[in-house]
Order: C-alpha cells, then structure tokens, then sequence
C-alpha cells in the first residue's frame, strides 16, 4: 500500500513538472511569437503617425471600430520588421568577425535549440532579454523612423506627409495596383539575388572604412591578411611535401575538398583580434558613426524613391493625388534598374569598346523581343483575361439588370495580371498538357535565350485566339443572333447580361460530362479485363514492307 501510495505520488509530480513545463514554454512562445511583434507594430505605427498625417485619435478610433483587423495588421507588420532585422543580422555575421556580435543570438548555430533554452533558463532571464529586445528594435525604430521624419519635415516642408488615401479622381483602383505591386514589382526585385549581394558589398565596404579609420579592423574583420598569408604558407609546404615524396598522399585533396565544404558558410565561434589603445572610446565613436549611416541610409530610403516615383507618375496622372505606396514602388524599381545598368556598365568597361557595343547590340535585340513578347503576355493576354472576369462574375454579380455596367481597363488589366499569375502557377502544378510544355520551355530558355517565334506561334497566338474567341463569340450571339429572332428589348437585355456565365456553366458541365465519360470508360475497361481477360502477350512490333513477294537475300559474309 505505501509502495503504490508513492508511486501515485512520484506520477503526480512528473504530471505536475510537465504541465509546468509546457505552460512555461507556451507562454514564452506566445511572449516571442506573439507578443513581442505586436509591440513592435504598434511602436512602428505610433513612430510614423506625422508620416501619413495622422494622430493616436486616428488609431483609437480604427482599433474601436475593428480591434481584431488592427491588432492582426500591427502583428503582421512587426512580424515583417522582426524577420527583416533578423536577415539584416544575418548578412552582418557573413561579413563581420566571428564574436562582434555577441550579444545576438546565432540563429545558424547548429548547438542553438530554442526550446531547450526556453526549459532550462530561469524566468528572470528570459525577461531581462525580452526587456533589452524591446529596447534594442525600439531605439532602432526611433532612429531610423521617428528622427528622420522629423528632419524631413524640417528640411523639405512640402515632402511630408505620404498620401495614403484613395480619391476619387484616381484613374486605377487601390486594390488592383496593391495586387499588382505585392504579385508583380516587388517579387521581381526581392528575387533578384543582385540586391542581396549589393547591400553585403555595402556593409563591407562600410566596415572596411569604418576600420581603418578608427583602427579597429581587427576587430570588425579580424586579421585576414595574416590568414591568408599563413594559408598561402601551408599550401606552399604541401606542395613542397608533395615534391619530396614519391608516393602522393592519395586522402589529403580529400581532406581539404571536405575542409573548404566545412568552411564554406563561414567561421563559428569565436575569433582573436587585435586590440587597440583607447578601446573604449573608438567602440563608442563606432556605435556613433554606425547611427549616422543608418540615419543617412533611412532619410535616402524615405525620400529618393518617393521622389523618383511622384516624377515618374506625374506624366502619366498629371495633378491627380496616388497612392504613395504605388510612387514608392515605382521609384524603387527604377533606381533599382539604374543601379543594375550601371553595374552592368562598369563590368563591362574593361573589355573593351568593341566588345561594349557589341555587348549593347545584343542586349538592345534582347530587350526589343522582351518588349514585345511583354506587350503581348503582359499587356494583351491579362486585359482580355481581366475584361472576361469582369463579364463572367463581377458585372453579374455586383450590376443589376437595370443598370449599365462600367469597365475600367486599367483596373481590369491589374486584376488580370493576377489572375494570368494564378493560371500558370496552377498550370505549372498540374498535369502535362500543351501550355504547361509551352509555359516550362519559356521559362528553360529565359530572357536572354528568349525564342520570339515560339512565344508568338505556341503561346501567345493561341491563348490570344482563345480569350478572343470567348469575349467576341457571346457578344455576336447576343447582339447579332438574338435580335433577329423577334424578341423583346429586356429579352434582349437578359440575354446580353446573362450569357458570359450561361455559357461559362454550359463549358463547365460539358467539362464535367466528359471527364465523367472518360472515368465510365476507365471502369468499364478495368471490369471487362477483370472478368474476361485470360492473359496478356507481348509482340514484336514489324513494320510491313512495300513489296510482300520480293525479299532479297542477306549479304554473306567472306572469311578469308
């Protein structure tokens, strides 16, 4: 009795420590996941208020009219900011030695176990390191969003604040242009690898300046001048030692093809450096010079490409007021271009002028094919998908039978840009058929293999064909066919409205019907083998000749 009364006691406990220690993980899960992000939503939004000219009454008022949507939103955008910081962080261990950093967690440290950390640290820790989080993406928020807003506002009166509201005077819609940036320009320029390598030349060549002008590069970079020397030296002796045998060593080019895999994503742990006279003060006129290039950095971010965008917009809407997210946008993409082809153009510059105009030549044919083929795909194809949408489900559906529809191209050809991207996606994912073979080549030869000629006759013409043959073939019947028969004028209104979603149903259940007869023919086969089949044989194939008398003899083969 006393031995099972301590067993139940001995369950009772370890019930008791794991129920303890899955609250204590969950709520710390929730505090880092949760928590943690909200607040740095909310600090980004309360930071940026005299950005889009608004006031905390503003934010009171959204978040009593729908808590839920502003609170997820503030979550989302703390989120962003999180894992943005954490990249950022990232690209700075590749450049940086191995131990600046130290104070940072090591998210690629394969001994790294969150739950592990979040077990058997004391709550007291995880505190003070949640508290020194808040104050770190905090105090980076304010310098590099609150204090440059105010130097604009200072500096350039007329800049500030961004217009964030939609008027009515504006030629395109605020939800179609947010699809067409979130699903066109901003993947084009994030999957771009160009980008990534940009910024990690720009933080080297920061921190190769910032080293050698307070002497402190040792620290940032560690001694790899003395590195490579001294690896120079090793590979000199193996050499050395290679010459003075007579039998090569068979395992060491294995052995340092295995060492450059190991250290090919960089040096763990930590590296010695060189330490300075008057450590101290050059850290801290580091950390200083360190918050003007981040504010310089932020105040380029806030002004150049909204800049560049108004400009660029402004002849096309003339005075009309747009969203600055679509002119920021805009003046990104092109500063990114520029940058590209000056890059492109400094590459080029030491081979030669013969071998630049030449090299202009072809990319000046490239980009005159990619012009056309994106007139025709990314132009023609999404507004003729876009305007059979607007036909086949949104007219119906949101204009009465009293009313007469409105269509806006540009808006339809924003909505089909999208609906273009989900059709190929969903192509690509499917089954082998003609335009997913099409679709798969395209993308094999890429820009600068591009086939005009087979874009033209095996994707373009057909899908073109097609969604022709789809608006034009309704709108005959309806307005060429249907008044000839004598009806009636809201007959004929009926007709004229309703017949993109009739035929739309009638192509639907013609689809259904046939793939249901092609299953039946499936089942009927499988039963018919299963009750009657008695055995399969394989035949040789032998194609038949043209003359069945004649046949002439084998060569004989002489053996001298």
């Amino acid at each position: 009795m006393a031995w099972q009364l301590l067993l139940n006691f001995i369950g009772l406990v370890v019930c008791w420590e794991s129920a303890t220690l899955l609250l204590r993980v969950s709520l710390l899960v929730v505090v880092e996941i949760g928590v943690f992000p909200l607040i740095c939503g909310w600090w980004l939004d309360i930071c940026s208020l005299e950005m889009f000219d608004a006031t905390l009454k503003d934010r009171e008022l959204s978040f009593q009219s729908a808590p839920g949507t502003t609170m997820f939103l503030h979550w989302l955008v703390g989120m962003v900011y999180v894992f943005y910081f954490a990249s950022f962080i990232l690209l700075l261990r590749e450049v940086l030695r191995p131990g600046v950093l130290w104070f940072l967690r090591n998210l690629n440290d394969p001994d790294f176990n969150p739950v592990q950390e979040m077990i058997h640290l004391p709550i007291y820790r995880h505190l003070r390191r949640f508290i020194l989080s808040v104050i770190v993406f905090g105090s980076i928020v304010l310098l590099m969003l609150w204090l440059p807003i105010r130097i604009i506002k200072s500096l350039l009166p007329n800049f500030l604040p961004y217009n964030v509201m939609l008027y009515s005077d504006a030629p395109v819609s605020e939800l179609s242009l947010e699809l067409l940036l979130l699903q066109v320009v901003l993947p084009a320029l994030l999957e771009q690898g160009h980008t990534r390598q940009w910024l990690k030349g720009l933080v080297r060549a920061w921190t190769v300046t910032a080293g050698y002008l307070l002497d402190l590069h040792s620290y940032l970079l560690g001694d790899q001048e003395e590195n490579e020397n001294s690896a120079n030296q090793q590979v000199n002796n193996n050499q050395h030692a290679r010459n003075n045998n007579a039998i090569p060593v068979v395992g060491e080019g294995l052995h340092a093809a295995h060492q450059a895999i190991l250290q090919q994503g960089g040096p763990v742990g930590f590296q010695p450096y060189r330490r300075p006279l008057n450590f101290p003060l050059r850290i801290f006129l580091l950390i200083v010079f360190m918050c003007i290039t981040l504010l310089i950095a932020s105040l380029i971010c806030l002004t150049l490409p909204v800049f560049a965008g108004r400009w660029l917009m402004s002849f096309w809407t003339g005075s009309a007021k747009i969203h600055e997210l679509y002119t920021a946008a805009c003046g990104l993409y092109v500063c990114w271009l520029t940058i590209r082809a000056v890059t492109v153009l400094v590459a080029w510059m030491p081979q030669g002028r013969r071998v630049i105009f030449q090299k202009v030549k072809e990319w000046s044919l490239m980009i005159m094919k990619t012009l056309i083929v994106a007139v025709l795909l990314a132009g023609v194809v999404p507004l003729l998908l876009g305007l059979l949408f607007e036909l086949v489900i949104v007219a119906p559906l949101r204009v009465p039978l009293d009313q007469t529809p409105l269509f806006y191209p540009w808006q339809d050809w924003a909505l089909g840009v999208l609906h273009a991207k989900i059709i190929a996606a969903i192509t690509l994912m499917g089954p082998q058929w003609w335009l997913k073979t099409v679709i798969e080549q395209v993308y094999a030869n890429g820009i600068r293999n591009i086939d005009l000629y087979y874009i033209i006759r095996k994707l373009a013409a057909p899908v073109i064909s097609v969604l022709l043959l789809s608006l034009c073939v309704p709108y005959i019947i309806a307005s060429g066919i249907v008044p000839l028969l004598g009806v009636t004028a809201e007959m004929q209104n009926l007709v004229h409205r309703r017949i993109y979603p009739f035929l739309l149903m009638v192509v639907v259940l013609m689809g259904i019907l046939s793939f249901q007869v092609r299953q039946f023919k499936r089942l009927y086969e499988h039963i018919k083998n299963d009750k009657y089949l008695v055995g399969q044989r394989l035949v040789n194939y032998e194609r038949k000749s043209g003359k069945q008398g004649t046949s002439s003899p084998p060569p004989q083969s002489s053996q001298e």
